[in-house]
């Protein structure tokens, strides 16, 4: 075309014809990141379907009823990994459970009800004659604007840096 313009483009080459080891690295990159992608969308479903435990942190049953309800669900081990000298009863979530408590995961559920075999005794005081909760990551204030929020009489109580039990009892 004489006196017109021309264009030039940046010639591409195509993945085949790159050296192998640029040829292996955009392979792997693609393969890591539909990987990845899979994995997130795979995740989603998971972490939305988290058993809630806001209705019975209401305070409106005992710790007999709150543990062996979740027992019997399958969410916790029935068997307490610790009991406090105040003969609370530690219970871990059951393998693959997911529990939450106002929007905050859930790692422990604690219960107690006295003359009852379902919970240990410690070597201390009871709390309470019927408590229970559960234990979560999530910071005291944050944890309490959530309870009072959802109009709960639950007790927050500090545990460690960023772990805040939340509780009911009963005397």
């Amino acid at each position: 075309m004489p006196g017109g313009v021309y264009r030039v483009y940046p010639y591409r080459a195509p993945v085949a014809n790159l050296p192998l080891r640029t040829r292996d690295l955009k392979l792997m990159k693609h393969v890591f990141l539909s990987a990845l992608l899979a994995l997130s969308a795979a995740a989603l479903p998971l972490a939305c379907d988290a058993t809630a435990l806001d209705a019975p942190l209401a305070c409106n049953e005992s710790g007999h009823q709150f543990i062996a309800d979740l027992a019997q669900q399958q969410l916790i081990d029935p068997t307490p990994m610790r009991v406090e000298r105040n003969s609370i009863n530690a219970f871990r979530p059951a393998k693959g459970a997911d529990l939450s408590a106002f929007g905050f995961h859930v790692f422990a559920v604690v219960g107690f009800e006295k003359d009852d075999p379902m919970f240990r005794t410690g070597d201390g005081e009871p709390l309470a004659n019927s408590a229970y909760g559960a234990v979560v990551f999530g910071s005291d204030a944050d944890v309490q604007d959530a309870v009072t929020q959802a109009g709960s009489t639950a007790i927050v109580h500090h545990v460690g840096p960023h772990i805040t039990a939340i509780f009911c009892k009963r005397n």
